[in-house]
């Protein structure tokens, strides 16, 4: 069954997605379109009396800036795959995973996906003031693995991360850690888990290459177990090492989606002019 993150429910995909010819959609965007709001503050004349006018009115507050993320968006995602989405800053692509995860409501069109896409560190959210090894066991559960099976991944997990070299961090507060050892903590917290839909934001850019390679394989264990992978990443090396499929967003629109030998050059050749 497919759920449509807008409220919807289908059996079915809509008419005119396509179907790839017998491959098995995991997220259809159908002409979605996203807006969040900024509140920017109080101002003089405001108060209940002003938000009760606008709520009649149907006006929206003059300190509350609306912005158009994502704009008439239309794609399909198999099993399989391992989808690169790429764009300049403010184009729109975290804006896409976390309407694509369930996070952000869609305005108008529908995005309907198979299960419940996992957003990387989000499912396992982090608390600072326990150890590293304490969050993967709660990053595990919170993912519904089994008591046994969270104690005998967890010395993997921890391994998988390379949080220890140099020291035993696992034993920690998270709140010692580095961004890029917290982010690669999540990513092995999540890639520990077989998930439908997978949505990496940048995960895998705070790593050395040791870990990116393992990254790779685990992207790719992923995907041969019918799984479907989204990246964003401003690495295009990862985009180009892990996706074999590129989407790529401008302004919150698509401007190009394809194989990623293609998409890839002619991004470079847009943000080089």
């Amino acid at each position: 069954m497919y759920s449509g993150l807008n409220g919807a429910t289908s059996l079915t995909a809509p008419a005119g997605t396509g179907t790839g010819q017998g491959r098995i959609p995991t997220v259809i965007a159908d002409h979605a379109h996203v807006t969040y709001r900024i509140h920017r503050g109080a101002s003089p004349g405001g108060g209940p009396a002003a938000s009760l006018r606008r709520l009649v009115k149907r006006t929206s507050s003059p300190n509350v800036r609306e912005i158009h993320a994502v704009k008439g968006v239309t794609f399909t995602a198999y099993r399989g795959e391992a989808i690169g989405l790429i764009g300049t800053n403010g184009s729109g692509k975290s804006t896409l995973l976390r309407a694509i995860a369930g996070l952000l409501p869609v305005d108008r069109g529908a995005i309907y996906t198979q299960g419940q896409p996992s957003l990387l560190g989000v499912n396992a959210a982090l608390l600072k003031d326990l150890s590293g090894e304490r969050n993967v066991a709660l990053g595990c559960l919170a993912m519904g693995m089994h008591p046994d099976e969270v104690q005998r991944l967890t010395p993997e997990i921890i391994e998988f991360s390379g949080i220890n070299r140099g020291g035993d961090f696992a034993s920690l507060p998270m709140r010692t850690y580095s961004s890029g050892m917290s982010a690669r903590l999540r990513f092995s917290i999540a890639a520990a888990k077989r998930h439908d839909v997978l949505l990496i934001d940048e995960a895998l850019a705070t790593g050395d290459k040791p870990f990116r390679k393992r990254s790779q394989r685990r992207v790719k264990e992923l995907r041969d177990g019918a799984g479907t992978v989204f990246l964003v990443s401003h690495q295009l090396s990862s985009i180009r090492e892990t996706c074999e499929r590129t989407i790529w967003l401008e302004s919150g629109v698509i401007k190009m989606d394809g194989p990623t030998d293609q998409v890839l050059p002619a991004y470079e050749d847009f943000v080089n002019q």
